[in-house]
């Protein structure tokens, strides 16, 4: 890694219906997030999960920002206050801590192994330009990896380019979701940075995150 920062990165995940998401990512950027990037989700009345995160039968967006642990509580709170995401169908916003993150010259860092065995599967996201995303999950699935999700994505709006880790999310992006056991994700991680050349400028970014737990995922 090119720095080591000693503050810890938080991922900031904001569910809301179809159309919210640029107001929202205007008002944290006036709170000091540079941008974010967002993808569209469909949930189902039947899948209970989903029910649980909000994702009914509309057309949701999901919302992800980077920030530092600090400015993360003060912009999720402020955020709140505003849009009211306590009230029922107003939204779901959460935060997730980042471990490691490849591919920007803005955050380097490693604290995947702080927890020691505590994590036993970690969550590998990989956003790419569009039409990439079948490149990544085949290089994951080379060594092991038993499959992704691909997400859609675009920047914080249609007609503006944001950054999300220093990196310019222009539409379209496409983002890959991966759960793998820990002791699977670093060579997972590597042949994905080395098929795509993630070390190129703009080329795209990886970044880790501890699971506490997983239920469901093929052995």
């Amino acid at each position: 890694m090119e720095n080591k920062l000693s503050k810890d990165y938080q991922l900031i995940n904001i569910i809301v219906d179809c159309g919210k998401a640029s107001k929202i990512l205007h008002r944290a950027k006036e709170l000091g997030i540079p941008g974010g990037t967002v993808s569209m989700a469909t949930g189902t009345v039947n899948h209970g999960f989903l029910n649980f995160l909000g994702l009914r039968d509309t057309r949701k967006e999901l919302i992800y920002m980077v920030a530092d642990k600090e400015l993360s509580l003060e912009v999720l709170e402020s955020l709140n206050r505003e849009f009211e995401f306590s009230k029922p169908h107003h939204g779901i916003a959460y935060t997730t801590d980042i471990c490691q993150v490849i591919g920007t010259r803005l955050i380097g860092f490693d604290k995947c192994l702080d927890g020691g065995d505590e994590y036993m599967h970690q969550l590998i996201n990989v956003i790419v330009d569009r039409g990439k995303a079948e490149r990544v999950i085949e290089a994951a699935t080379e060594v092991g990896s038993k499959g992704g999700t691909i997400l859609n994505a675009r920047g914080s709006g249609v007609h503006e380019t944001q950054k999300l880790f220093g990196m310019e999310i222009e539409p379209e992006k496409e983002i890959v979701v991966i759960i793998a056991k820990t002791e699977d994700a670093e060579a997972i991680v590597n042949n994905i940075t080395l098929k795509i050349d993630i070390a190129k400028p703009g080329n795209g970014i990886i970044y880790l995150q501890n699971v506490n737990k997983v239920y469901g995922l093929a052995e």
